[in-house]
């Protein structure tokens, strides 16, 4: 496992942030972790990069503990915080060389050149930090959580604060780099989390709420039944549609268009089709309606 979190429980006085929270993320994984604000995302994040100490509990990045052997830990993590902790006054390319340095980077001109190849700073590199816009800040504290070519990376909310395409330049960088590293991302952009992340962990007041695949996770909400979207070829009376069989729920739509559905999760498609037929009606469309990834958080956060 590259990243594996037992029983972490973090106390601030009274006020219980973290809560026994446990967890694993294997090699290679790319992992969204979504909760609401003060949910203890980035008290976990800090634990985990060994710039917390958890009140009991333990945690591991490539067999190393994170207290016990915090250097270790450090040496195979790239973190990049909520605030990007950058230097306006440096150079990019002197920044990068004084992070490098500060990891005994081998070959650190070649690496830095690479690295700011990959990041997309080629026409930045000799500007003041404090003169770029924000996503290029962001770009220059992801290449100082790559320079030392980690294992594990931990981005706490890495495109907050960036237009749509700076959103999206930034999370085509993170895609790329998960194709050979393991990445816990945190973030509140449910689009983000559905596009790039193999699988997802929610967390809220401290606990851990759900914790699977990106596709599996709307499996922890509750029953919304069978939702179909069918349009048929005529305006039809809610009288009629209701007697299509095991559908219990009608709801009009706009035009000829209306969302059935049935309450116990049965697919009702088939038994649409065979309505229509019978009463000598067409079906123009029909399709599944899915929950979305921000209704699952809403349902389990709340």
């Amino acid at each position: 496992m590259s990243i594996k979190v037992e029983n972490i429980t973090k106390l601030y006085g009274k006020q219980k942030a973290l809560n026994n929270v446990s967890f694993e993320i294997k090699s290679g994984e790319i992992v969204g972790f979504i909760g609401p604000n003060g949910a203890g995302k980035s008290t976990m994040m800090k634990i985990i990069c060994g710039y917390l100490p958890p009140s009991s509990g333990n945690a591991e990045v490539n067999g190393f503990d994170v207290m016990e052997q915090s250097l270790e830990v450090r040496r195979h993590i790239g973190y990049l915080p909520e605030q990007n902790p950058l230097y306006p006054e440096m150079y990019v390319k002197e920044y990068l060389e004084f992070v490098g340095g500060i990891y005994n980077v081998k070959n650190l001109q070649g690496r830095i050149s690479e690295i700011i190849g990959l990041t997309g700073l080629d026409r930045e590199q000799h500007k003041k930090i404090g003169a770029l816009s924000k996503g290029y800040r962001q770009r220059v504290g992801l290449a100082q959580a790559l320079i030392h070519d980690p294992a594990v990376l931990v981005l706490d909310e890495p495109t907050t604060g960036l237009d749509p395409n700076q959103i999206v330049e930034i999370r085509n960088l993170i895609s790329e780099a998960g194709k050979s590293k393991t990445i816990l991302l945190s973030t509140h952009i449910m689009q983000e989390v559905e596009a790039i992340c193999d699988r997802i962990i929610i967390i809220n007041k401290g606990e851990i709420v759900a914790n699977d695949r990106t596709g599996e996770i709307y499996q922890h909400t509750a029953q919304a039944g069978f939702i179909v979207l069918v349009e048929f070829n005529k305006v039809l009376d809610e009288s009629i549609v209701q007697k299509i069989p095991l559908v219990d729920k009608v709801l009009k739509v706009k035009g000829d268009s209306w969302l059935v559905s049935n309450s116990n999760g049965i697919d009702i498609r088939e038994s649409i089709f065979k309505f229509a037929v019978e009463k000598g009606y067409s079906v123009l469309s029909m399709q599944k309606q899915e929950k979305s990834l921000e209704e699952v958080f809403q349902e389990l956060t709340k």
